[in-house]
């Protein structure tokens, strides 16, 4: 199989599909790997790197959709990318359909076929490509949070572990899955005060022998969420629908309770996003305030660090990209219901339940 692999477009994205030594996986398999130019240099990784493993270098993007037939990316297409899609295109990457009617019209548009890396599954049901990047993000979320509360940078101007005689922050970390138990660790790392909010109380078990007292577990209600919001100096938002839009769990009702320079990070924000008040922000201009509250919404937190990112991301996709291209995407999905449930679009319809449920116009 033909694959190319473009440069990423999207705002600050340094990201790249595919690092040399996943092109040199594909490429020992008989297929043919395409690189645009200078696509691996937000990660350091040169033409060169990747001519010496055997891949094509190609001059644009265009020439890579033009003459490939799988596309390996990092974040969903952007609008001059989707103008380029053909129904003869297999398109692999995050693509966070849900809250986004006018990427998955493009799609739709296309005619191709779009599996989206964070709707795959594994025999436990959990998330594997998704897993890496919200490993990122929840570590990322802290230190980003932890930088907007100084009050330079619009923040309360306090420390998040205090100092002997003045006590630590307080941290509210809604969820607590991959992003938010990794949210949780940096924060108990810095010595916060941290409570970590769910519905799941077998997880909030977990997570309570995991951390061995060092973090509160509260089972989320409306009244304790905005008891703890109004105490918080930084909350993080970290949950997941699988596939659907994420819910609003902190209203925008509950911002005038809270303290004027408390900061809120969405993690949550490629799926729409889990505070009322949000919307996606970049990393050239990643916050705004609303009623006093500092809000970070970066849409691609795991692009700040893109070598670390790339390389996590590629030891999950690799092996599905494989397939992929061996067996091309109706048999690997066939042979793979795990691989199946990352299938979003199939030559002009939408195909994921949870896609579908968001977005009933595309049914």
């Amino acid at each position: 199989m033909k694959i190319g692999v473009p440069k990423e477009i999207k705002p600050q994205e340094f990201r790249v599909g595919l690092t040399p030594e996943s092109a040199s996986a594909l490429i020992a398999q008989g297929h043919e790997v395409s690189i645009e130019t200078n696509a691996g240099m937000g990660i350091g990784v040169t033409d060169a790197d990747y001519e010496a493993v055997g891949a094509k270098i190609a001059a644009s993007a265009a020439d890579i959709f033009d003459q490939n037939e799988m596309i390996i990316k990092v974040k969903e297409p952007q609008p001059p990318e989707i103008a380029m899609l053909k129904p003869s295109h297999l398109l692999y990457t995050y693509l966070h359909l849900a809250p986004d009617p006018e990427q998955t019209k493009g799609l739709v548009d296309s005619g191709c076929v779009a599996i989206a890396y964070e709707t795959i599954t594994d025999n436990k049901g959990a998330l594997p490509l998704l897993k890496p990047m919200s490993e990122v993000a929840g570590r990322l979320s802290i230190q980003a949070g932890a930088n907007f509360l100084q009050k330079a940078n619009g923040g309360r101007g306090i420390l998040l572990g205090g100092v002997p005689g003045v006590k630590p922050a307080n941290v509210v970390v809604l969820g607590g899955g991959i992003a938010g138990t990794h949210a949780a660790e940096m924060a108990v790392g810095l010595r916060a005060n941290v409570s970590v909010f769910d519905i799941n109380v077998n997880r909030l078990a977990e997570l309570d022998r995991e951390f061995r007292g060092s973090i509160q577990t509260v089972y989320s209600t409306q009244a304790a969420l905005e008891a703890a919001l109004a105490e918080a100096d930084l909350v993080i938002g970290a949950v997941l629908v699988q596939g659907a839009k994420a819910p609003h769990l902190v209203k925008a009702s509950d911002l005038k309770n809270m303290k004027d320079g408390a900061v809120m990070v969405d993690i949550a924000i490629d799926q729409g996003g889990c505070f009322e008040t949000s919307k996606a922000t970049t990393h050239a201009e990643p916050v705004y305030t609303i009623d006093g509250v500092v809000h970070y919404c970066v849409a691609n937190m795991p692009g700040a660090v893109p070598y670390t990112s790339t390389y996590a991301l590629n030891a999950a996709t690799l092996p599905h990209a494989i397939a992929l291209a061996n067996k091309g995407w109706e048999k690997a999905t066939a042979d793979n219901e795990h691989l199946a449930n990352g299938l979003n679009v199939i030559k002009g319809k939408v195909v994921h339940p949870a896609v579908l449920d968001a977005l009933p116009e595309f049914a």
